[in-house]
């Protein structure tokens, strides 16, 4: 009788931490991309005043915004080892604290370089902080809650995108620009009090050895091949001195992948890849965010320089992408279970690149109601695209490859924002060609005709997504199970 019982009771429950965890996690996580988004945005809204303060050209402080993405991609992938070695916690705690100190740095820098030497470090704190603070939410939540919380998580997040325009636009208006770094140390110190309290401590039993080797060549590849396209704009080097880095630069990427194939624990192990619906996730979403990337550096040009708007005027016309983009995830779930991940991402590809190009027509005399309406599609799909790439990654990928695929997708995400921002400056400039940047009609032209580009490659990159199947994501969107 005593056996029957015992077989028939139910299962045990999720014990107190466990529910403590998945009721707190998400706010944790959220605190710290509030920052990260918040500083962002501002310094976008803020980089024509940066210019005139620093006696540069705007396009050439496309490195203040690149080296800040390009310290991301190249640190990340230590991020996942750093995690499995030292505990989600500690790394966590650390890359807040690294984070908030070079705000402070960046916020007294004097010059270009030192401002850009800031950036590296306080992108070095978000390589931890990201893919950390991801990892935590995927190995908490079971895959059929994975799509709420990620959801969850990014809600609260996109206030800062929602307040940084317009933050930033005001500081710059009755301050300095060196104001809007010291508004992450605030936040910087709440979010390290609710990491202390709550957030788990995950770590790998048996963590694996560092792949240096594997780090030297991936982070310099990368470095140099990011480098390569900032500077290929501006002529700073010949043709000959620029073909002999590229291969340099590629070839040290080759390597790195010859040396993951044989590397007993590869800093980023290529074998994921094999995996469809993460494969198609990365790369299609590597290729999408190049062409989405460059926007959030050559809208305030378009709207500062272009239509000779102030900065809280810019910043206010950013804010209706941000706002659409939190209603999107409140229905996000309910489109990708009613249509599936492979039309929604096929189609909504589509779609965004048709908002990019409206962009194209917009001039002096546009109305603001049509910019604001082109703004709210933008936000409306690109977050549709971002919870359907960041989601669908983790569909078939098994929870102890958790932390190496977490490392892999915020690499690659990362690194295709870097190669946005530097493809958006890089077309912009050789539609401008030899016209100074201070002639305000030949600078909209070059603008409009980076948009047109940008959303050319952007439709493209949905041919990516035609691999999918219709049932992929089901066990994120349906919470079904997939059949092996």
């Amino acid at each position: 009788m005593d056996t029957t019982a015992q077989n028939s009771a139910p299962p045990p429950g999720p014990s107190a931490a466990e529910v403590a965890a998945k009721r707190y996690l998400p706010w944790v996580v959220a605190t710290a991309l509030f920052m990260e988004q918040l500083d962002s945005t501002i310094v976008n809204t803020a980089i024509p005043s940066m210019a005139e303060s620093l006696q540069v050209t705007p396009l050439s402080l496309k490195a203040v915004v690149t080296s800040y993405v390009l310290s991301l991609a190249v640190a990340i992938p230590v991020s996942g080892w750093m995690a499995d070695r030292f505990g989600t916690r500690r790394v966590f705690m650390s890359a807040i604290t690294i984070f908030t100190i070079a705000s402070i740095l960046c916020g007294l820098s004097v010059n270009s370089p030192m401002l850009v030497a800031s950036r590296l470090l306080q992108g070095f704190g978000a390589a931890m902080m990201m893919p950390v603070g991801r990892l935590a939410i995927v190995r908490t939540f079971p895959k059929s809650e994975l799509l709420a919380a990620m959801n969850f998580v990014i809600i609260p997040a996109l206030i800062g995108p929602l307040l940084g325009p317009t933050v930033g636009g005001l500081i710059v208006h009755w301050m300095t620009w060196r104001e809007i770094f010291f508004v992450n140390v605030p936040v910087g110190i709440a979010a390290l009090y609710l990491a202390n309290k709550h957030m788990p401590d995950y770590r790998s039993e048996d963590a694996r050895p560092l792949d240096f080797i594997g780090l030297v060549l991936f982070g310099t590849g990368v470095a140099l091949l990011s480098w390569l396209l900032e500077v290929f704009g501006e002529h700073r080097l010949d043709v000959t001195s620029m073909s002999v880095l590229l291969f340099i630069a590629c070839s040290l990427l080759a390597a790195y992948v010859w040396h993951a194939r044989e590397a007993a624990y590869p800093l980023l192990r290529i074998a994921l890849f094999k995996v469809r619906t993460f494969r198609v996730s990365v790369m299609g979403g590597f290729i999408t965010r190049i062409g989405v990337g460059g926007l959030p550096f050559l809208l305030p040009l378009l709207y500062q320089l272009g239509l000779g708007l102030p900065a809280w005027q810019s910043g206010l016309l950013m804010m209706p992408s941000a706002a659409a983009a939190m209603f999107m995830k409140f229905i996000s779930a309910r489109v990708l279970a009613r249509f599936g991940y492979r039309q929604v991402l096929t189609v909504n590809t589509v779609l965004i690149g048709i908002t990019i190009s409206l962009f194209s027509f917009v001039q002096q005399g546009t109305p603001i109601y049509v910019i604001v309406m082109i703004s709210l599609c933008l936000g409306f799909f690109n977050s549709l695209q971002f919870s359907s790439m960041n989601t669908i990654a983790y569909a078939d990928v098994e929870g102890n490859d958790s932390s190496m695929a977490s490392t892999i997708a915020s690499s690659m995400q990362q690194l295709s924002v870097s190669f946005g921002l530097a493809a958006g400056s890089l077309i912009t400039g050789w539609y401008l060609g030899d016209v100074p940047q201070s002639n305000r009609i030949a600078l909209t032209s070059a603008l409009h005709y980076a948009f047109l580009t940008l959303a050319v490659m952007t439709i493209l990159s949905s041919i990516t997504f035609w691999s999918l199947r219709k049932s992929d994501g089901e066990s994120i969107s349906k919470g079904r199970v997939k059949e092996t």
